[in-house]
């Protein structure tokens, strides 16, 4: 069977990284599509199935890709797949889906969002100037984006919450396969967990971004005083650091091998999810670990967190909000490996058996 497999961009490791990862071990001979692709920051993981990139495939926009998404749809043009294939799946959170590729071809595509450039400006960007400059560019791509979501023949959608978005947008249904954890890579470890002998400390991780909300996580530890590690890189790094600059109970580290996380999972005394996210894939990780996820009571946390079981909701996304959920947790105790257990039904097996499952019968029996 030839597969191609198209993705987003690749200049950049993390929850849909992963899922790319399921896919490519499904089948392990598929030609890989991908706008932009940077050997170096995707740590060589996916160069053995690299096949095509587009136009947009320089240095400038591996380093930093945001200043051209208004190219990006015509990039996909210079992406186009060719005849010869069996099937097709798409992995997007925008641009993907849209990659031209002749008729009669299946094509899956798993979705992670609509594209938010197009749908969610206001809640994406935090510049007032940057958006009414480039709004016209902005009710571009959602013309395009919703063109681009009639062309796959099903769809699959990370959540439930996901699901909705797509119904809303594009009026097209979604069944809903969640992403897959790797539970070879985040575990449960007895060893690790927190104890009266062992510092601990709450945990928060993932890209350094506008609307995932770390501002108000450090606000939060910084009137508390509690031990905070922040984990990643991004846009906001700067400002994220400045804002924290003097605070002794806050330590930023950039990166973090997958042994590295699960270390600090393990030992984590909760793990912070104050964004309102598609699915949420660190925090379904951090709960294969054991930690509990305080989390903001909206998005796809709703489809991860178990209140009083695996974690706990704060109810707005304020300092004050999150402190007094967190005070809640300070007197409370859980069952963490209860909590690794339950993480188990966000496994890869189960994933992948949601892909094939949408997949043509006759399509698969190619392969055999």
């Amino acid at each position: 069977m030839k597969v191609a497999v198209i993705h987003d961009y690749l200049n950049q490791y993390g929850g849909a990284e992963r899922v790319l990862e399921a896919l490519l071990d499904m089948f392990p001979s598929a030609h890989l599509y991908t706008l932009i692709y940077s050997r170096e920051r995707t740590y060589g993981r996916f160069h053995k199935n690299l096949y095509k990139t587009s136009m947009l495939d320089f240095p400038l926009a591996r380093r930093n890709h945001r200043p051209f998404i208004p190219f990006m749809p015509l990039a996909t043009r210079s992406l186009a797949v060719q005849d010869g294939y069996d099937l097709i799946i798409s992995d997007s959170a925008g641009y993907a889906k849209g990659v031209p590729h002749p008729p009669g071809i299946f094509h899956l595509s798993y979705c992670y969002t609509p594209l938010r450039y197009a749908w969610e400006i206001d809640h994406y960007f935090a510049n007032p100037l940057f958006k009414t400059i480039f709004r016209p560019a902005f009710d571009y791509l959602r013309r395009w984006d919703f063109a681009a979501a009639q062309r796959p023949d099903v769809f699959l959608a990370v959540s439930g919450y996901i699901a909705g978005k797509m119904r809303r947008y594009y009026g097209r249904e979604a069944a809903v396969v969640y992403p897959p954890v790797d539970y070879s890579r985040f575990y449960f470890d007895p060893g690790r967990q927190p104890s009266p002998s062992r510092p601990t400390y709450y945990l928060a991780a993932g890209r350094l971004m506008h609307y995932k909300r770390f501002d108000l996580v450090l606000d939060a530890f910084r009137d508390l005083r509690l031990p905070l590690v922040v984990v990643g890189i991004g846009p906001e790094q700067e400002a994220l650091r400045r804002q924290a600059a003097g605070v002794q109970n806050i330590r930023f580290q950039e990166t973090a091998s997958d042994s590295e996380l699960c270390a600090l999972y393990n030992g984590a005394r909760a793990f912070i999810f104050p964004q309102v996210e598609d699915f949420g894939l660190v925090a379904a990780e951090a709960q294969a670990c054991g930690a509990p996820v305080i989390a903001y009571r909206k998005g796809g946390a709703l489809e991860i967190v178990q209140e009083g079981v695996t974690g706990l909701f704060f109810d707005s996304q304020s300092p004050s909000s999150l402190i007094e959920t967190l005070r809640r947790a300070e007197s409370m105790s859980f069952d963490r490996e209860r909590i690794g257990l339950l993480s188990r039904r966000f496994s890869v097996e189960s994933f992948k058996q949601g892909v094939l499952s949408h997949i043509p019968r006759q399509i698969l029996e190619i392969e055999n």
